[in-house]
């Protein structure tokens, strides 16, 4: 019985994931995968929705999925009482009904980024226009929730009932840091939005010859510079790039032994970017690959370097010189 509320549990979460999904896909939002964890699932979109109607029917439509589905295993739940099925069996379709009534009702608590908060935030957005300012009530309204269940956690805890109190803190906690991350990702894509890192890239970045030897580059560029990154380049051309990872990987002993040649990464797209490439496209790729440093490159020529200090220092500019803009609904 606790194997199958188990599948039955994560089966429902998906379901109402896969609800989302296919209404997001109706409005054109594409989506990356259903991601499960400990506290749920979550619909991963490529972007935010254009519009307030979209992103109502987007998120109504998971809780009301869950209510759908609970309305059907109950009906299969009072067929088997009729039938006679065995009593474990009509106990796990009872769980499955209040579970996915209870999926449904948490969901529509209003605080972001549940389903309740975006349903929210679409009203707001569409009386006000304003998305930003519909996506910052609704994300406080978020953090507040969160901190709500982790007073009740608190509360619970020292009450005595440690492992419900303990879920509390967490959910709450993880709810608390979803919507405040929500809102500045927002804030990211309106910021970088149409930005070419052409803007901003630093032109004339240190570059290392695949010559010089790795006891060489550690004490005249990566002690002198305070960079963890640098382009390698040979007659003209960039090969690839050095970081601290490779040189880590070699005893210090045996620094002289090596040139960087011998252990540099070659130039892919986990590294090296276009001048044209929009900025948020180029931070996606910092936040997967963890590389603070991408090279800019035209064929192989390096042009620039873009770090992310420089993306955050002009999302911080933008930010400061355009706060009381309006981010309206397209017309």
């Amino acid at each position: 019985m606790g194997l199958a509320g188990t599948l039955g549990l994560f089966a429902s979460i998906v379901f109402h994931e896969f609800c989302h999904s296919i209404v997001a896909r109706q409005f054109g939002l594409q989506m990356k995968g259903i991601t499960l964890f400990i506290f749920g699932g979550v619909a991963e979109m490529t972007r935010e929705p254009e519009n307030p109607k979209s992103e109502f029917l987007m998120a109504a439509a998971g809780p009301l999925s869950s209510v759908v589905l609970a309305g059907l295993l109950y009906l299969v739940f009072r067929a088997g009482g009729k039938i006679g099925w065995p009593g474990p069996v009509n106990a796990v379709l009872q769980y499955y009904v209040w579970l996915n009534l209870v999926l449904a009702a948490f969901n529509l608590v209003p605080a972001f980024p549940l389903d309740g908060g975006r349903i929210l935030r679409s009203i707001l957005w569409a009386v006000k226009g304003n998305l930003r300012w519909a996506t910052r009530v609704a994300s406080r309204l978020g953090a507040a929730f969160g901190l709500f269940l982790i007073v009740v956690g608190v509360i619970n805890f020292v009450g005595g009932s440690f492992i419900g109190g303990l879920w509390y803190c967490l959910i709450g906690m993880f709810i608390r840091g979803a919507s405040q991350t929500s809102y500045r990702q927002l804030l990211m894509r309106k910021a970088f939005t149409g930005e070419q890192i052409s803007q901003f890239m630093q032109t004339n970045p240190v570059t290392v010859s695949c010559r010089v030897p790795v006891d060489r580059l550690v004490h005249d560029y990566f002690y002198r510079h305070h960079y963890k990154m640098f382009p390698v380049c040979d007659d003209g051309r960039v090969t690839g790039c050095i970081s601290t990872k490779e040189v880590k990987e070699i005893p210090k002993e045996q620094w002289g032994r090596y040139t960087v040649a011998d252990i540099a990464e070659a130039s892919h797209s986990d590294n090296t970017v276009s001048p044209d490439t929009d900025a948020m496209q180029a931070l996606s790729i910092m936040n997967r690959t963890g590389n603070s440093r991408l090279m800019v490159v035209v064929g192989d020529k390096l042009v620039g370097i873009i770090t992310l200090k420089d993306l955050l220092k002009f999302l911080a500019l933008k930010i400061d010189l355009e706060e009381d803009e309006q981010i309206r609904v397209p017309e």
